[in-house]
C-alpha cells in the first residue's frame, strides 16, 4: 500500500468538509463531522456552540496531564465564493488532475483533515504513547471570533501548537499582527447647489486616504518584513445633491515587532491630520517563535528545514488568540494548502501535498 492509499481517509474527510458550506458562517455541520470522526476513534471530544450554527471542537487523546506535547489547530470557516466567477462548483469537493477542488480546499479544510487523520492513526497505532489535543474553530477569517469563544476550561496547556494554514508544507514560525481601524470624518450637511455652506466629509477623508495610500516609509522588521496598511472600504454620501456630513473608511494594518498598535495608530493619525477620528475594530498580536524553540518540530515536519532561515507569514491565524490560552507554546504554521490558492477563484489543493502533510504530522506525533 502506498502513502496515498494509507492517507485516503484524509482525502475523503477533506472532500466532505469542502462540500459543507461554511462561507462566512454555519460551521456547526463541519464541526459535527470532525467531532464524530474523532469520537469514533476514542478521543474525548467537546463541541461548543456559543452562537447558533457556529461551533468549535476541542478533542483530547492520552492520559490526563498538566500539559500535552502537541496541539493541532485549524479553522472550519472559509471566505465567500461567488459561483458565477468559478469554472466549477465552489462546493464540489471534486478530485481532478491530482487536486482537490473547492472553496476551503487549501485554506484550510485539507489541513484540518490531515491533522485529524494523523492524530487518529497515531492513537490507533500507539495508544499508550500518544498524547495530542485538537482545536478546530469557527470565524477565523473574520477576526478569530471562534478562538475567542473557546472555553478556556476545555483547553490543556501545550508545548507545541501546529496551525494548519496553507504553507505548501513549509514550516513557518509565526506571522504579523493585525489591526483593523475605522477612520471617520465629520462634516456639515448642505444643499448640493450650495457646497460652500457645508463641509464635505468625503473630501476630508479622501485626502487622508490618499496620504495613507501614498506613504511608503512603513517600518520593516528583520524577521517579519514590512508593516503594511491597506484601505479596504470607503463609505459616504446619500445622494449627489447633498453635501455629505459623514464618511468612514476601514484600514487593515499588518503590524510587526517594533511597530504595534500604539505606533501604528500614532503614525496613521499623523497622516490623516486633524479632524479624522480613529477607532480600533480588531487588534491581534503577531506571533514569533524562535528557531531554536522549534528546531526538532521543524525537522520532523520538513526534514532539512531547520537549516534554512525562519519564515514568518503575512496573514494572521488563531495562534494570536490561542497561544495565551495554551501556556505560550512554540508555534509552527504548517499545512498542505498552497498559499497562492488562499481566497482565490477556482481554489484547489494538491493531493500529493496532503499525503505528505498527513505523513509528516503523524511522524511528529510518533517521535516528538
Amino acid at each position: 500500500m502506498d502513502d496515498a492509499d494509507t492517507w485516503r481517509g484524509a482525502t475523503d474527510l477533506a472532500r466532505r468538509l469542502v462540500r459543507i458550506d461554511t462561507r462566512g458562517g454555519r460551521e456547526a455541520p463541519a464541526a459535527a463531522l470532525v467531532a464524530d470522526r474523532l469520537d469514533g476513534a476514542g478521543f474525548d471530544v467537546r463541541v461548543e456552540e456559543p452562537i447558533p450554527g457556529r461551533a468549535n471542537v476541542v478533542a483530547r487523546f492520552g492520559p490526563a496531564a498538566p500539559r500535552v506535547p502537541v496541539t493541532f489547530t485549524g479553522h472550519l470557516d472559509t471566505v465567500p465564493a461567488d459561483p458565477s466567477g468559478w469554472s466549477f462548483d465552489p462546493m464540489s469537493g471534486e478530485l481532478r488532475d491530482g487536486r482537490l477542488l473547492g472553496r476551503g480546499s487549501s485554506d484550510m479544510k485539507a489541513g484540518v483533515a490531515c491533522q485529524v487523520e494523523a492524530a487518529i492513526r497515531a492513537a490507533r497505532e500507539s495508544p499508550r504513547d500518544t498524547a495530542v489535543q485538537l482545536v478546530f474553530t469557527f470565524g477565523e477569517e473574520t477576526g478569530c471570533h471562534g478562538a475567542e469563544e473557546v472555553d478556556a476550561a476545555s483547553l490543556t496547556p501545550t508545548d507545541l501548537l501546529i496551525v494548519a494554514e496553507p504553507t505548501g508544507n513549509r514550516t513557518v514560525l509565526g506571522h504579523k499582527g493585525v489591526l483593523w481601524l475605522a477612520a471617520t470624518a465629520r462634516g456639515v450637511s448642505a444643499h448640493g447647489s450650495r457646497p460652500e455652506l457645508g463641509r464635505n466629509a468625503i473630501a476630508a477623508l479622501a485626502a487622508a486616504a490618499s496620504r495613507i495610500h501614498a506613504h511608503r516609509d512603513w517600518p520593516v522588521s528583520p524577521t517579519h518584513g514590512p508593516a503594511t496598511v491597506n484601505i479596504g472600504t470607503f463609505h459616504a454620501g446619500e445622494q449627489p445633491n447633498l453635501v455629505p456630513d459623514h464618511a468612514e473608511m476601514r484600514l487593515d494594518v499588518r503590524t510587526v515587532p517594533g511597530f504595534g498598535r500604539d505606533e501604528a495608530i500614532a503614525e496613521i493619525a499623523r497622516l490623516c491630520g486633524d479632524g479624522i477620528g480613529l477607532e480600533p475594530l480588531l487588534d491581534l498580536p503577531g506571533v514569533a517563535t524562535a528557531p531554536s524553540a522549534a528546531a526538532t518540530a521543524r525537522e520532523l515536519l520538513a526534514p532539512g528545514s531547520s537549516a534554512h532561515p525562519a519564515e514568518y507569514a503575512t496573514y494572521f491565524t488563531d495562534a494570536s488568540v490561542l497561544t495565551g490560552r495554551l501556556g505560550d507554546p512554540a508555534v509552527v504554521v504548517y499545512g498542505p494548502g498552497d498559499p497562492d490558492q488562499a481566497h482565490v477563484t477556482d481554489e484547489s489543493c494538491s493531493l500529493a501535498a496532503m499525503t505528505e502533510s498527513a505523513e509528516a504530522m503523524h511522524r511528529l506525533l510518533r517521535r516528538l
